[in-house]
């Protein structure tokens, strides 16, 4: 059963009850603002259906508030933006239509002391989206991947919900200590940590400019190129190509400059509010399905300042993570048997081991060539041994990439599509901070693009399994009267859980069988292994 939440014009809320085709059940309940969380909480305690709403982020901030969490529901913003680009809905009302309100990322909450929760206005006719998106899954051959694919999509949505509303554990005295130790004691405003001014005296007098500003790109070539360093970036690999006295020294003055904008005092001023860092999580915000944040950098946490994340009193952090996801989604898409078996144990040694390559640096290397497109230099070189010992994998990526190449659409496992070459509307689903798709016109860069995007939206399927799945276990765990233990924080393929002393291994245990159980939902009873390394940490510095 489906129970539709949908806030009217007058700011009252109608509930109504569906079913799984969107059909009404009864008539519809309309409650007061002031009483449709007490609705939601008796519904839920008493049959648990699975809640729909227009957007995630306008319905369960004030629930969590409130104490209640929803076990289910279907995200109608999420799962449009799947359904309408998706090759398994062609041919329904949805698949290709025009842009509109449901096709626009809603914002998330802003993280502060006390949750302030704005309530825009609804995305238009709720109703009659569900009916049309639940007309498009059934008509569609590819329904079980996209039932799955929704579900999975949504629960994520509760997921970064529930992890802003508890918040990473976060200890401003230590994070302080951990900036001070590497940069100095805090500058006044408008000056330099000394550890940066000490690295830029040295850069200065092996340039011999004492007035350079290094944070002026064009300023710093022309200083370099005048030192004799001919350069046409100040990026990392292409200074490391140089040798001088002021190389060096100007790589750790860059790398002190990206922690101190990205985590430095001014943001853990901003971020970090009575012991917690509330991340403000996008999920679906990449087109490959990927999460992005818009606020707070919380998936680029570097780990500098890692040890900054400590557990609350009584409580330790689970933090889990999965080897090689990429490349074991690829064997599982490709059903090839021999990638499986060497995926038994650590994969890039399984490739040592069928003779393919002789390093495991070497897998490595020609494995992320083959699923990012790299046909040149060493990667390239590797290429044809991987075809040779895994020829259904590589064909799989092989053939992604011609599709692209030709302008043609690929799609996940579960059914989510890539966009097309001059898909302009779809390409705005690219947050900033990822590259995006290629220019159009370039074939063979589209190809890469492509070549990547059956493998890294797969990956990005399986986490959102992963963590819908233990959240399901957590849950259980917290109704049985065992503890209560939270996800605190996600990153493509890595969890972190904060839980009771006492409850630890049996949240170890969960985070592992989780992982066991989402290869399964993927991809059945193939011989695939999903190995995590599991660490129980006081703080988060102290993993991997």
């Amino acid at each position: 059963m489906i129970t539709l939440l949908h806030r009217l014009p007058s700011g009252d809320v109608e509930l109504t009850e569906l079913d799984a085709s969107g059909r009404a059940l009864g008539a519809a309940v309309v409650v007061a603002d002031d009483d449709w969380i007490d609705e939601v909480r008796r519904r839920e305690a008493a049959t648990a259906p699975r809640w729909a709403w227009d957007d995630t982020p306008r319905w369960h901030p004030r629930l969590l508030a409130a104490g209640v969490e929803v076990g289910r529901c279907l995200d109608l913003r999420l799962c449009h933006v799947i359904l309408r680009g998706s090759a398994a809905t062609v041919g329904s009302e949805l698949h290709g239509a025009p842009r509109g309100p449901w096709d626009v990322p809603q914002s998330a909450p802003v993280a502060t002391d006390a949750l302030v929760v704005v309530e825009p206005e609804s995305l238009p006719d709720p109703l009659a989206e569900l009916r049309r998106q639940r007309a498009a899954v059934e008509s569609s051959p590819g329904r079980a991947g996209l039932e799955l694919l929704l579900a999975a999509e949504s629960t994520g949505a509760l997921v970064a919900a529930e992890m802003h509303e508890a918040g990473v554990p976060w200890s401003t005295e230590v994070h302080d200590r951990l900036l001070t130790e590497l940069l100095g004691p805090r500058p006044a405003a408008g000056q330099r940590p000394l550890a940066m001014q000490h690295e830029l005296d040295r850069v200065r007098a092996a340039l011999d400019d004492p007035q350079l500003n290094p944070d002026s790109p064009a300023d710093l070539v022309r200083s370099l190129r005048r030192a004799g360093i001919v350069v046409s970036s100040t990026r990392q690999w292409e200074l490391q190509q140089h040798e001088h006295p002021a190389i060096e020294p100007l790589l750790r003055y860059k790398k002190l400059q990206r922690l101190l904008v990205a985590n430095g005092w001014s943001w853990l001023d901003q971020w970090v509010r009575g012991g917690r860092f509330r991340p403000e999580y996008v999920p679906g915000g990449v087109v490959t399905g990927r999460w992005a944040s818009s606020g707070g950098g919380a998936l680029q946490l570097p780990k500098a300042v890692r040890a900054a994340v400590v557990a609350d009193p009584g409580h330790v952090l689970v933090v889990a993570d999965v080897a090689q996801l990429e490349p074991r989604v690829l064997a599982g898409l490709a059903r090839d048997g021999a990638m499986a078996a060497a995926g038994a144990g650590d994969l890039y040694e399984g490739i040592v081991r069928s003779g393919a390559v002789a390093t495991r640096q070497e897998a490595k290397g020609a494995m992320l060539g083959a699923m990012y497109g790299a046909t040149r230099g060493e990667s390239g070189r590797l290429l044809p041994r991987l075809a040779r010992a895994f020829p259904r994998a590589m064909a799989l990526v092989e053939e992604a990439a011609r599709t692209g190449e030709q302008g043609g659409v690929v799609s996940t496992l579960l059914g989510r599509s890539s966009p097309r070459p001059g898909d302009a509307a779809a390409r705005d689903a690219f947050p900033p901070e990822t590259a995006g798709p290629p220019v159009d016109g370039d074939a063979r860069a589209w190809g890469r693009f492509t070549r990547n995007f059956v493998v890294q939206g797969t990956a990005a399927e399986w986490a959102l399994c992963w963590l819908g799945v233990l959240r399901r276990r957590l849950r259980a765990r917290e109704a049985a009267g065992e503890g209560r233990a939270r996800l605190v924080f996600f990153l493509h393929d890595e969890v972190v859980v904060q839980a009771p002393d006492d409850l630890a291994d049996a949240v170890a245990d969960d985070v592992r069988e989780a992982a066991v159980e989402a290869g399964r939902l993927l991809f059945g009873e193939a011989p695939l292994t999903f190995p995590l390394t599991v660490e129980v940490v006081r703080d988060y510095g102290q993993a991997g």
